[in-house]
C-alpha cells in the first residue's frame, strides 16, 4: 500500500466543523432506481459522512435530499463520494450546493455548537477522579 494513499485516507480533507443534525436523508446513487433512507452522522457545509454498510465507489455521484434537526430545513444537493469504509460508510463531497443551502447548514452548524457547548468542553477536558 502506498503511504501516501494512507494518510489521505484518514485526513479527509476537512475544513469545517461537521455537526450530527439530520433527521434524515435518502439518496439515489444515479444511473440507479433504487432509493435509499439511512440516519447519517455528520454533515458540513462541503459535505458530509453517511453511515451505511452499502460500498460505493469513490467517484460515484449521488443524489442527496436530506432535512436539518434543529431548523427543519430540507437540503437537496449532488455529491460525490471521496472515500468508502467498507461496512461503515462513504465521505461525500458535495458537487452541486446552492448558497442558500450552504448558508443553512452553516446555521444549523451555529446553533448546535451554541446548543451544547458542554459536549464540547467535556471532548477537550478530561474531569478529575474524585
Amino acid at each position: 500500500m502506498n503511504p501516501g494513499k494512507r494518510a489521505a485516507a484518514t485526513d479527509h480533507g476537512r475544513t469545517g466543523p461537521r455537526i450530527q443534525s439530520l433527521r434524515k436523508i435518502s439518496f439515489n446513487y444515479e444511473g440507479q432506481s433504487e432509493h435509499l433512507e439511512i440516519r447519517p452522522p455528520d454533515v458540513s457545509s462541503r459535505g458530509m459522512f453517511i453511515a451505511t454498510n452499502r460500498a460505493f465507489p469513490e467517484g460515484a455521484v449521488l443524489k442527496l435530499v436530506f432535512r436539518l434537526t434543529l431548523t427543519g430545513a430540507e437540503i437537496e444537493a449532488r455529491g460525490e463520494v471521496r472515500y468508502c469504509l467498507a461496512g461503515v460508510g462513504v465521505g461525500v463531497e458535495f458537487l452541486d450546493l446552492a448558497p442558500e443551502a450552504a448558508q443553512k447548514i452553516e446555521q444549523e452548524t451555529k446553533l448546535w455548537s451554541a446548543k451544547s457547548p458542554r459536549r464540547t468542553a467535556r471532548k477537550q477536558k478530561p474531569r478529575a477522579k474524585r
